[in-house]
């Protein structure tokens, strides 16, 4: 992805009462050094992050993406952002996107310096990728063994399952794997056989003519897209339910999605090399709606 521009933030404290936030953002040219080779973001992936969908100079879902950022820092012990620093910075970052198109906006949040206790911010924006293809002709997914039961973020919250940290890199192996068995991208499962969670996305599917997703005390990410997804599908006179569903359910299942606030909805047409029906038509309400400005 292209990047456009880049903020450089000074983190200030959750209860700092200012409005005027001269000299805490910076503009910096993103193809320049900003990061610290000490920043434990770097060295250790500790830290979180949100990405933003665009459509043309309006972010999308600002105040969900804060408050799972909020949620994240917390879980990592990290220091509350101040959101109104936050907003201020995404402001002033999304007038330089184009008029029109797709962008993505990351806001990261580090542990800063190793020792010296004071927290390092950044946010970029960039030209998103075409994810035409994805949304209209739908992906195949390998379904991956995550390794740990769905009972496993009661038992060990220090895992930091549900935190969208910068550590990454399970993730994207999780995503060569399955490109490695002919598959477009991974549905993660739970050791006891649930459904959880793709690497970079959430997972829909209907059953029943019911729109159900898997819960996200299973130690999810709780998607903003899929919360946003569900609101449409309520509009719509449809039920939505959070559940347990096992690998076997979503083969069953009457049609299925991954959703992301970057890629959208997209389909899922095969998994394990099993197919599957895609529904183009409510595919394309879906993803009508996800184009259209939400806040």
């Amino acid at each position: 992805m292209a990047l456009r521009h880049a903020l450089a933030l000074d983190p200030i404290p959750a209860d700092d009462p200012r409005s005027d936030f001269s000299g805490t953002i910076r503009s910096f040219d993103p193809a320049d050094p900003i990061v610290r080779i000490g920043d434990l973001s770097a060295q250790r992936g500790d830290g979180v992050f949100e990405s933003l969908g665009m459509v043309g100079r309006h972010a999308q879902e600002v105040s969900a993406h804060l408050e799972r950022l909020t949620r994240s820092a917390t879980l990592c012990d990290l220091p509350e952002p101040n959101l109104a620093q936050w907003r201020e910075a995404i402001a002033r970052i999304v007038v330089h996107a184009p008029g029109a198109g797709e962008s993505v906006l990351k806001l990261i949040l580090s542990r800063g310096i190793d020792g010296e206790e004071t927290p390092t911010a950044w946010l970029t924006l960039a030209d998103a990728p075409d994810n035409t293809a994805a949304r209209r002709d739908g992906i195949r997914v390998a379904t991956l063994d995550r390794g740990f039961a769905s009972d496993m973020p009661s038992r060990a919250p220090w895992l930091l399952l549900g935190a969208k940290t910068l550590s990454y890199a399970v993730n994207m192996a999780a995503i060569r794997e399955a490109r490695r068995r002919g598959a477009d991208d991974a549905v993660f499962v739970s050791a006891d056989g649930y459904v959880l969670e793709g690497p970079t996305a959430s997972v829909i599917l209907r059953q029943g003519g019911r729109y159900l997703t898997p819960e996200p005390a299973a130690g999810i990410l709780h998607g903003t897209t899929q919360r946003s997804t569900f609101h449409h599908l309520r509009s719509t006179g449809a039920e939505v339910a959070y559940a347990s569903i096992t690998r076997d359910e979503l083969l069953a299942a009457e049609a299925a999605w991954v959703v992301s606030s970057i890629r959208l909805a997209a389909p899922i047409v095969a998994i394990d090399g099993e197919e599957k029906e895609r529904d183009a038509a409510v595919t394309a309400s879906l993803n009508n709606y996800l184009l259209s400005p939400r806040d």
